[in-house]
């Protein structure tokens, strides 16, 4: 991706988000980031978008079969959970001592 239109997420890894949309559609279940894919704009969300991949017999797997997954999801499809206010929240970015801090408009905590 071009560096100089590169977007700006308010997700990382690690954090606490519902999924808003799709099948695995919860707002009242927060769910972890395993891995954010900044090029495509997609986040892999720990319990949600479930696939099945079909694996042949290798060195490390020698058994093969049906191996239960998580795939990517738009990261449009998901907001960051506050602890707080106990729901889905939009975040604002703000400078506390001189670093860029991301803050839950909802009920005002710092997201860590």
């Amino acid at each position: 991706m071009n560096n100089r239109f590169k977007p700006k997420y308010n997700i990382k890894k690690g954090d606490q988000v519902v999924v808003i949309a799709g099948d695995d559609k919860d707002l009242k279940k927060p769910r972890t980031v395993l891995e954010v894919i900044l090029e495509k704009g997609r986040v892999v969300v720990e319990g949600a978008n479930i696939i099945t991949k079909h694996t042949k017999p290798s060195a490390q797997n020698t058994k093969g079969g049906l191996i239960k997954r998580e795939a990517s999801i738009n990261i449009s499809n998901v907001m960051l959970w506050d602890a707080k206010a106990g729901a889905a929240t939009k975040v604002k970015r703000d400078r506390q001592e001189g670093k860029l801090v991301r803050i839950a408009k909802k009920s005002g905590e710092v997201i860590k």
